[in-house]
């Protein structure tokens, strides 16, 4: 991000483009597998509901040196002299993360025993021989990752297109109206981090998805466009507790062993779903119509939900 504040040019930003993706992978993975091994459902929810807070931040870090000062550079150098303090932070409390780690107990909810102990038989498992795509259940967690990133992101990023073109909503109120859709993202992940407390993730992660469809089903429909903004609402809130669920679920359901290399896996998928399905919508939206939004998004939310709970039946285990 220094980097893209002295850019001398485009080709410059591309070139910077790769580090920059490969430090929010590698952050990405190994913060979700430390949190994952060490924490219990609710830290990895809030975990991610306050990403919701700073996928907020940006934007609007960046609009100010943009309004005010005219200068996109120096959004980049503010944004990243945070990260510089974070670094700085996480070196001097690097001994706190370790003693953590060689302390705390995985979260072990009572509901999961049955779950627990198939993870304690994978866990003995050794990857190399039988390959870790050939665990059960692997490869229908990865598809879920795939189209809830998928989804997630082309909600974002042209739900604003959809309302502007079919719902034939003014341009500044379809920007708000999808800012309520990942405000439901965030609030939703705050939320559901109290719900952890009582509820396991497995039903967190069901009810999550019901909410989501019945969401998607909402946009389907031919209802006034004022709803549309019920729909959207719905969307986020029922993918808030999807993710951070799936992710806190990875050593427990595949063990300790292998969650490390899955988390990673896990992480290349859920990526390739944000870059792909994004632009795949667009290209179908710039050969057909933009109308195919919610027929999109609620046919990635159904492939999703039957991933997970093909995940279920293949682990037996009780809900």
């Amino acid at each position: 991000m220094l980097g893209f504040s002295i850019a001398p040019s485009m080709v410059w930003l591309v070139m910077l483009a790769i580090p920059l993706g490969l430090g929010a992978g590698a952050v990405d993975a190994a913060l979700n597998h430390y949190v994952a091994e060490n924490y219990k459902a609710h830290h990895m929810n809030w975990l991610h509901c306050f990403w919701g807070v700073g996928a907020t931040m940006g934007p609007i870090i960046m609009s100010y040196y943009v309004a005010d000062q005219h200068s996109w550079r120096s959004g980049y150098t503010t944004v990243a002299i945070i990260q510089f303090a974070l670094v700085l932070i996480l070196l001097v409390t690097l001994p706190m993360w370790k003693r953590v780690s060689a302390l705390r107990v995985p979260e072990q909810p009572p509901q999961l025993e049955e779950e627990n102990d198939t993870a304690d038989k994978l866990q003995h498992q050794p990857a190399a021989k039988s390959g870790i795509l050939r665990i059960k259940g692997v490869k229908p967690t990865l598809i879920a990752f795939l189209f809830y990133c998928g989804v997630e992101s082309t909600v974002g990023l042209w739900g604003a297109s959809y309302l502007v073109g079919a719902k034939n909503i003014a341009a500044g109120t379809a920007a708000m109206w999808v800012s309520f859709y990942y405000g439901g993202i965030t609030v939703g992940r705050m939320i559901t981090g109290f719900i952890t407390m009582k509820i396991s993730n497995r039903l967190l992660i069901r009810f999550g998805q019901l909410i989501a469809i019945v969401g998607g089903i909402v946009l389907l429909l031919p209802l006034p466009a004022s709803l549309s903004l019920v729909g959207f609402v719905l969307v986020g809130l029922g993918l808030a507790p999807i993710y951070p669920g799936l992710l806190h679920e990875t050593p427990a359901r595949f063990g300790k062993a292998h969650s490390a290399k899955l988390m990673g896996y896990q992480m290349a998928v859920a990526y390739t779903g944000t870059t792909l399905l994004p632009p795949l919508f667009g290209f179908a939206a710039a050969q057909i119509s933009v109308q195919l939004f919610p027929y999109v998004v609620l046919v990635c939310l159904l492939f999703m939900w039957l991933s997970t709970e093909k995940v279920n039946r293949q682990l037996m285990t009780p809900a």
